[in-house]
């Protein structure tokens, strides 16, 4: 575990100095890659809390992330156009405010995954995969075909929405506050795992009867772990939509959901920094792959397979070798 530690402090420093030296040297691009990193990061964290500590394999966790999305794109359409986003049974007017947003998010992709996860937690297995890919899918037809907010194209903020005491339009700046929103969820997510619900979830993922011996219910374990697995994904979701200035229906796609299942599998599946490592490590091979040749996808499945075939605790586990394996 000692190994993994610095493993973990390395991938902290890097995400701390390398939008340093990026504004050193005057590249702002780089800022908006670690920028993209950081939010990647959250939603997968989101993720791992789910099939992580609770064994859900869920495909359809662009749900949140779009719904996420949309909060913002719609709050802040209704904010630059000066109209009310609903006059009854009360008023209810858009706003740039990001905290206001963030809120929204969360809540609403919570309330979206507590119904989906009833729906889905009756079912186990593949069928629990299907199901979660099937919502995501309805989510996806249903914003292509909401021509109110662009439809199948999308909609655009123009100006990025703003926090007190930043300008959010400096990327140094966004930056800073996506990595302590980051901060904050991975501590959020270590302090879940160590507590005794989630003792009780990683028990209940391991032996479910065993648990329902000492009066615990596994699948209401299952449920608040999927509640706030889809409310991390719902607020990166804001922070992603806020970084384009864009959402679109391809934010539900089950495209979307894939990659942030290989965010965690890349960096280790259950390990607090996985996720971090795996959205790190994708958009990097994203950057320096896709300019070399557009089949960069190619590489990465092929880095995907060795990880699954020989690193078990994926990344993670292949550095810090047995040291990072646990059960």
């Amino acid at each position: 575990m000692i190994r993994e530690a610095y493993v973990n402090a390395l991938t902290l420093a890097l995400f701390a100095l390398i939008p340093l030296w990026a504004v050193l040297a005057d590249e702002p691009f780089t800022i908006t890659l670690m920028t993209r990193a950081a939010i990647f990061a959250i939603a997968a964290i989101g993720l791992n809390i789910a099939l992580g500590l609770g064994g859900l394999v869920s495909l359809g966790h662009a749900v949140f992330f779009g719904v996420g999305g949309y909060a913002m794109g719609i709050l802040a359409h209704h904010a630059q156009t000066y109209t009310a986003l609903s006059e009854w049974p009360f008023l209810i007017e858009g706003t740039k405010s990001m905290p206001v947003i963030w809120l929204a998010a969360v809540v609403l992709s919570a309330l979206a995954a507590l119904v989906i996860g009833i729906l889905s937690l009756r079912t186990t297995g593949v069928y629990f995969i299907m199901i979660t890919l099937a919502f995501g899918q309805m989510f996806f037809f249903f914003a292509i075909s909401w021509a109110e907010y662009g439809g199948e194209d999308g909609l655009s903020i123009y100006v990025r929405n703003g926090f007190p005491g930043l300008n959010t339009l400096d990327p140094i700046q966004f930056y800073g506050l996506c990595l302590g929103l980051l901060c904050l969820v991975l501590v959020f997510a270590w302090k879940l795992a160590g507590s005794p619900f989630g003792l009780a979830l990683n028990a209940a993922r391991q032996a479910p009867v065993r648990v329902e011996t000492v009066g615990l219910d596994p699948t209401r374990l299952r449920l608040v772990a999927f509640v706030l697995s889809g409310a991390i994904a719902g607020l990166a979701g804001a922070l992603f939509a806020d970084l384009n200035r864009f959402v679109s229906p391809v934010m539900f796609s089950w495209q979307t959901s894939g990659e942030i299942m290989i965010f965690v599998i890349l960096g280790g599946v259950g390990r607090l920094f996985g996720p971090v490592i795996g959205a790190l490590v994708f958009v990097a091979l994203e950057h320096w792959l896709g300019g070399l040749s557009e089949y960069w996808h190619i590489y990465l499945g092929l880095l995907l397979l060795l990880i699954v075939l020989f690193g078990r605790g994926g990344l993670i586990g292949m550095i810090c070798g047995r040291e990072a394996v646990h059960d």
